[in-house]
């Protein structure tokens, strides 16, 4: 295990600008269960615990695997799945959970969407028997790193246009002589697609014989399976404490059972993105928590002019348009969990928190790095490292052009896809 670094509270300048202030202007949160709370406050305890490690990976590029798989140690890994060998986790909890990490780290955000929001929900919900018998429990404890292989370099908003194929061999395989499937294609993005776990990855199914040809299914690949090449991508800008990979399959030969009997069509890899959809809405308003909060605490301690910054009146004003931004950030995410745990949310309605608040987000940060001034692009004061950070989330699980085009066709009734 790497020894974490505790978190050191205050800059070099003595501004404690990363403590952690509770701001809930409405009370969104003030309510929520026992249960809840706790799984928040669990959470809390892991990035406390975490503390400046990842600030430090983020700044060398390095992506400490120890560190991000202790989440799944702590059980944190669940993000609201339904499944009978998984602890029962609340949409809202999931929310919580997926908040408080991004709040800290943005790679540990985003570890936790690949590892539980993708890879672990595409296995409970999709997998068959003695795929969960033999691996859900490992990746939900993080013993195992796993990763969801969807997006090609050529395919990324368009993703149904996937290019990856999956032939049927009957004349080699198992000692049974049962064949085999044959995987060739290529995936870019993926997280954990490089770090010595399985991968799901997606394919078309190219096998004129079989009753799925044509469809798109997932298979579960072992990442030292021969033919399968995962390339750390380098030089990224954003997330910089996971890696990510470009992967290569060159004649990956899987056995017949490595197949997801619950994927059938495209519209199975669609119900797992529109799940965590919402997961990606409740890490903006994590990454924008963390940028107001150091933006105030920078104007409270920072004297210029012989007083507070906070105490000029254009301070007062963008902390207070911030604050408005945060406010309806958090009242976006709680409804919508709530919605959730009645099972009345639906896709269009996760789209649209997501598409308000990674744009929110983004506004935040800009408006808190400028208000740091020059202090604003150190990594200690963390604004930042979550403001490049942003930028990702803000892509990743549909772009805001797509949300905005998966919204109008639900409110038109007309597509604008074709």
């Amino acid at each position: 295990m790497t020894d974490f670094q505790p978190r050191r509270g205050q800059s070099v300048e003595g501004y404690d600008v990363t403590a952690r202030r509770g701001t809930d202007y409405y009370a969104v949160f003030a309510d929520i269960p026992a249960a809840d709370r706790e799984m928040w406050e669990r959470a809390q305890g892991y990035i406390d615990e975490v503390g400046t490690s990842m600030q430090d990976a983020w700044d060398t590029g390095a992506y400490p695997l120890d560190i991000a798989m202790r989440a799944g140690e702590l059980d944190l890994f669940n993000d609201g799945i339904v499944h009978p060998s998984l602890t029962r986790v609340s949409p809202l909890a999931a929310g919580l959970i997926n908040m408080e990490i991004s709040r800290g780290d943005g790679s540990l955000g985003t570890v936790l969407a690949v590892q539980g929001g993708l890879a672990l929900r595409t296995l409970a919900l999709l997998g068959s028997e003695a795929q969960q018998e033999r691996w859900l429990v490992p990746v939900a404890r993080g013993e195992v790193a796993a990763s969801f292989a969807l997006t090609e370099p050529d395919h990324g908003s368009d993703s149904v246009s996937l290019e990856t194929v999956a032939r049927w061999d009957a004349s080699t395989g198992s000692a049974t002589g049962a064949g085999e499937w044959v995987i060739d294609g290529a995936k870019k993005w993926i997280g954990n697609g490089a770090s010595g776990g399985i991968t799901f990855v997606w394919a078309r199914v190219d096998s004129p014989g079989d009753e799925h040809h044509g469809a798109v299914r997932c298979f579960l690949v072992e990442q030292e399976t021969p033919g399968y090449a995962g390339t750390v991508i380098e030089g990224k800008a954003s997330l910089r404490g996971i890696h990510q990979a470009h992967i290569v399959l060159d004649g990956v030969r899987v056995p017949a059972d490595a197949v997801l009997p619950g994927t059938k069509s495209f519209k199975d890899a669609s119900t797992v993105l529109y799940s965590t959809r919402s997961g990606v809405a409740w890490s903006a308003l994590g990454h924008a928590t963390a940028c107001y909060e150091a933006a105030l605490a920078y104007s409270q301690q920072r004297i210029q002019f012989g007083k507070p910054l906070a105490k000029f009146q254009m301070v007062q004003e963008r902390l207070a348009n911030m604050l408005e931004e945060l406010t309806a950030m958090q009242l976006y995410c709680r409804w919508m969990a709530d919605l959730e745990e009645r099972g009345e949310l639906r896709p269009t309605q996760a789209s649209l928190a997501k598409y308000h608040n990674t744009r929110a987000a983004r506004r935040i940060a800009s408006t808190a790095r400028d208000m740091l001034g020059g202090n604003g692009i150190l990594l200690e004061y963390g604004v930042m490292q979550h403001m490049a950070d942003i930028e990702a989330i803000h892509t990743y699980e549909g772009t805001e052009s797509v949300q905005a085009l998966l919204i109008g066709r639900d409110i038109t009734g007309m597509s604008a896809f074709a």
